[in-house]
């Protein structure tokens, strides 16, 4: 179920008051004058295509047992974070303030400006590229969107994109399932 209010979400000092905080040391600070511009989604499951059990948020918190799954030891040194991951179920668990920088892109570049680390927040959705969202999902995920739209003046549908399309040939999530039309859609 989720948990945004149905007046929408709030957001206090980077933080969104209706997620579950979860914070990760997988952050630094933004760049000195750096507006967010942009929104990424992402998608993410561990292991690999499989839903629940907590180890989304262990990875992020650098807390992953290598030894419970064989992916694990391919990721568990890795040091990654986003801003908000969404599960299943619509619930919503934010790592990292919206002001600060979390590390969700990588090698990255949207409309040739590099390192969208630097300028953007990232969104996990718990799934797969070929696994549709759930309904709970979305209507997270379009709250959210909302009201970071509101926050953030220089944040605009237009620069709302996937994982896939600021590294592409490296990246395909949020992948095929995801349905662009659907959210954008529900921004307005």
């Amino acid at each position: 179920m989720s948990d945004i209010p149905e007046n929408g979400a709030m957001i206090i000092d980077g933080w969104l008051q209706c997620a579950t905080q979860c914070p990760s040391p997988n952050f630094n600070f933004r760049p000195e004058n750096t507006d967010i511009s942009l929104l990424v989604i992402h998608n993410i499951s561990l292991p690999p295509g499989e839903f629940g059990g907590g180890y989304v948020q262990k990875f992020f918190q650098n807390a992953l047992d290598a030894s419970l799954h064989p992916y694990f030891s391919t990721i568990a040194e890795l040091k990654v974070s986003a801003h908000l991951f969404i599960e299943r179920d619509g619930k919503i668990i934010q790592f990292v303030p919206f002001d600060a920088r979390a590390w969700h892109a990588g090698s990255s570049s949207f409309a040739n400006v590099a390192d969208c680390n630097n300028y953007s927040i990232g969104i996990e959705l718990e799934g797969a590229d070929d696994i549709p969202y759930s309904d709970a999902q979305y209507r997270s995920l379009e709250k959210v969107s909302r009201q970071l739209l509101l926050t953030y003046p220089k944040l605009t549908p237009e620069r709302i994109t996937g994982h896939s399309d600021i590294a592409p040939g490296r990246k395909t999530d949020p992948g095929p399932a995801f349905d662009w039309q659907r959210y954008r859609n529900s921004l307005g």
